[in-house]
């Protein structure tokens, strides 16, 4: 299963509180104010990280709390701060503080960032010390962290991402050159939530298919187009199984157009899938077809090794 947005309740460490204490000389007890300030409450960042997966460890958990400030200490010493805590979250992320619609975007593998600030620690008596108060008993409370529920998206950072319609054979593509064990089937939107496989280091994902008005919301369409904005290129799928296959090409290269973004400026390869469905004339016919779109355009079928291997050399070209 894959997660790719969740919701977390988050809480910064609260300041820990002043305190009245005094000083105790031989001889002269209680001889003036020495209570120490309380320790500020941890800071909470959120951290990038290359793990795709992280948001689905996560379902279970929803909340982080930062650790609080020390109460301040006799002899005037201030409190401990709190320890600062830091969230990974897969790289690609997009963070929205519900309470103050503030976003944050990790885009850096490694990149920090901090989103809610630890309470400042109270006074202690000490503070209050002055010619005309030389025994103050006064103090404060130290002050709560910053708290909220925070919405994480994640658009994938993706080498490659498969594209087309449902059923163009986007899956079976990515079994075949990647370790995925992406879902099968031969009816429409087998694939609900993106699948990604390691090709050689590179990270191929299979996007949920397309259908015409998806630039509006239909089928899949926003949560299809959200997960391509960050696809360095794409691999258009078409199957031969298609009588036209310029028209299907065209839906979903109309779709991504109006949407626009930058997604409809990425480069593209096109395949023709399923070729050991159609004979060696019609495959050749509706590649020379896609060619009036598209110059790059190869072909493809996962029950013939050769063309499968032929292929992973094509996007390994593209890919270095």
């Amino acid at each position: 299963m894959f997660v790719d947005e969740i919701t977390l309740h988050i809480r910064a460490g609260n300041g820990g509180n002043g305190v009245a204490r005094w000083l105790h000389e031989k001889g002269k007890e209680y001889s003036g104010p020495a209570g120490g300030n309380g320790g500020r409450g941890g800071d909470v960042y959120i951290r990038a990280v290359r793990d795709l997966g992280l948001l689905l460890k996560y379902r279970n958990i929803k909340e982080f709390t930062a650790e609080n400030g020390q109460d301040g200490m006799n002899k005037s010493m201030t409190g401990k701060e709190g320890e600062d805590l830091f969230i990974p979250l897969p790289l690609g992320s997009i963070v929205k503080n519900l309470e103050s619609g503030k976003v944050y975007v990790l885009e850096n593998e490694g990149e920090e960032v901090l989103i809610l600030e630890g309470g400042r620690g109270g006074l202690g008596n000490e503070h209050f010390k002055a010619s005309t108060n030389v025994r103050p008993k006064e103090f404060t409370l130290g002050k709560t962290g910053g708290e909220a529920d925070f919405f994480v998206e994640l658009q994938l950072v993706v080498d490659a991402g498969f594209i087309g319609l449902p059923n163009a054979g986007k899956s079976s593509l990515l079994n075949a050159l990647t370790n995925a064990k992406a879902k099968v089937g031969n009816f429409q939107f087998t694939t609900l939530e993106p699948n990604l496989g390691d090709f050689y280091g590179y990270v191929l994902a299979d996007i949920p298919g397309l259908i015409e008005g998806a630039a509006e919301g239909k089928g899949l369409g926003h949560k299809f187009l959200r997960h391509i904005k960050r696809t360095k290129f794409l691999i258009h799928c078409v199957s031969v199984e298609n009588e036209d296959v310029l028209a299907v090409y065209d839906t979903v290269r109309g779709e991504i157009e109006k949407y626009g973004n930058g997604i409809d400026q990425k480069k593209e390869i096109v395949i023709l899938t399923k070729t050991d469905m159609s004979d060696e004339d019609d495959v050749a016919k509706k590649l020379k077809a896609l060619k009036k779109r598209n110059s790059e355009v190869y072909s493809a079928s996962i029950i013939d090794d050769e063309s499968v291997k032929q292929l992973g050399a094509t996007l390994s070209q593209f890919l270095a």
